[in-house]
């Protein structure tokens, strides 16, 4: 009977993970998989040798770091003496991950990679570790297989999760008659994060922009996407003097209905390009992380869509360029500008015409099914 190990960070990355095992248990129902991941994982019977939760936390206080070498020392440990895996296959999360890798490859074990390091977007060095540390990367834009191959990487490219993964597009009547909104009034929603440091540092720009655009057009109606994954004490503080709707865990239904979106830079640029909504990004963090970000950086585009097409389809807005009045323009012109709005929605368009029509989840476990019968 094969073994395989799945290693994910946080949330999303398990969600992948989840879906990978899903299509490998059709087509290898024997096979024997644990890992690190959550619920979901574990509901498709895979043992959990620790959760994600005790992982996902934002920041590098001296208890974080302690957990994560701990996690570290004692999933190398049992990977190496006892559980023997055929393969571990890494998903996302970085900086465990390749931490990882370096100390079980060449020991018996294939090291594999989905949603590897965006050594593309940022400190390319990486991509050294990577070479050294990993069998196959399982690359998920068609621009990182050509960069892997040009370092002799070995690779496939399966595409992009987002592309099968994403819902079609909400019914507009029943999702503003489920809510309470006019169907007959423009709707922009505001997106801003799934994490509490991106809250600390958007949450209230971002309500300061929505507030400045209804100050100007009282006809418009604004909701606010409150990510599942955050305690609704975090967010509600964000949320005082306001009266905007708060829709909880409908991210996608949103993206798809609203007029024009306000978003914290970040996978949910490329699920609302797919569903060909206009919006701006921002990003905004401590200054020594920005400046740090800037000496790394490799491309001097943020946001996907805008990297995917090589084009500057969305606006950015980044640091101190993150300013209420300047982003509040940018949605007046999708909203009131006619030309404006339908080029920037075929200029979208483009993205999906980029990517492949591939099931992610179906490529990466046939290589893995694939790869673990030739070592049989």
């Amino acid at each position: 009977m094969k073994k395989l190990f799945i290693i994910t960070g946080e949330y999303s990355g398990q969600m992948h993970a989840t879906r990978v095992v899903r299509e490998l248990k059709k087509m290898n129902p024997n096979i024997q998989i644990e890992g690190i991941g959550g619920e979901e994982l574990e509901a498709e019977g895979v043992k959990l040798f620790a959760n994600h939760s005790k992982m996902s936390a934002m920041g590098l206080t001296p208890q974080i770091v302690i957990n994560h070498l701990k996690l570290g020392k004692n999933l190398v440990d049992y990977l190496l003496n006892d559980y023997k895996p055929d393969a571990v296959l890494l998903i996302d999360y970085g900086v465990f991950n390749l931490k990882i890798a370096k100390h079980i490859r060449g020991k018996g074990i294939k090291v594999f990679y989905y949603i590897p390091p965006q050594v593309w977007a940022s400190r390319k060095y990486r991509i050294n570790k990577i070479k050294k540390y990993v069998d196959k990367v399982f690359c998920i834009f068609p621009f990182e297989k050509h960069m892997y191959d040009s370092y002799s990487i070995d690779n496939t490219y399966v595409g992009h999760p987002l592309i099968k993964q994403l819902p079609e597009k909400a019914n507009r009547e029943e999702f503003f008659a489920k809510h309470g909104l006019d169907v007959n009034k423009k709707l922009v929603s505001v997106f801003p994060g799934s994490r509490v440091f991106e809250l600390k540092f958007l949450a209230n720009i971002f309500i300061k922009t929505a507030k400045y655009l209804k100050n100007k057009h009282p006809e418009l109606q604004f909701c606010i996407s409150h990510a599942p994954n955050l305690k609704d004490d975090v967010f509600d503080k964000y949320l005082k003097g306001t009266d905007f709707k708060v829709i909880k865990g409908e991210n996608q239904a949103l993206l798809s209905v609203s007029d024009a979106l306000i978003l914290a830079s970040g996978t949910v640029a490329l699920e609302a390009a797919l569903y060909q909504t206009p919006m701006i990004i921002a990003y905004k963090g401590p200054w020594f992380f920005y400046l740090v970000y800037l000496l790394v950086r490799c491309i001097d585009r943020a946001s996907l869509p805008n990297i995917i097409t090589g084009k500057d389809i969305v606006p950015e807005f980044l640091q101190i360029g993150v300013k209420p009045q300047k982003m509040g323009y940018q949605i007046e012109k999708y909203l009131y500008d006619s030309e404006h709005r339908k080029e920037t929605i075929e200029a979208l368009g483009e993205v999906r015409e980029c990517l492949t029509d591939k099931c992610s989840a179906y490529e990466v476990a046939s290589e893995l099914n694939k790869e673990l019968s030739e070592n049989a």
